[in-house]
């Protein structure tokens, strides 16, 4: 399955350090880790949201999942009717990182300027 995750800049640089292989994991007041299932959805979050952090960049990634155990995960509508998302638990997100097949790619970007 191809999921899309919205990013700033620090977590960026952490998909980077893992060379484009996983993402880092949550801080402690972040209990989930939410990719999303269409690039319109994860364009507007890395527009809107990602941009307002203090570089004032947002980023788009996308990558593929394992599909037999993506389906392990129930898809979330929170909001429109394309804004879906799955929710995975921070503390799953090792194991979620296992089931990425090939790299994570950026595929846009945007700027607050």
């Amino acid at each position: 399955m191809t999921l899309y995750r919205p990013v700033g800049t620090a977590e960026l640089d952490l998909i980077a350090e893992s060379d484009y292989e996983k993402f880092p994991p949550r801080l402690p007041e972040q209990p989930i880790f939410y990719p999303v299932l269409n690039y319109d959805y994860a364009c507007e979050i890395a527009e809107k949201w990602n941009t307002k952090t203090a570089d004032g960049k947002g980023y788009v990634t996308e990558f593929e999942v394992d599909d037999q155990y993506i389906k392990n995960f129930t898809v979330h509508t929170v909001g429109a009717k394309h804004h879906k998302e799955l929710w995975i638990p921070a503390e799953e997100l090792k194991n979620f990182n296992r089931h990425i097949i090939g790299k994570i790619k950026i595929i846009a970007k945007f700027s607050e300027n």
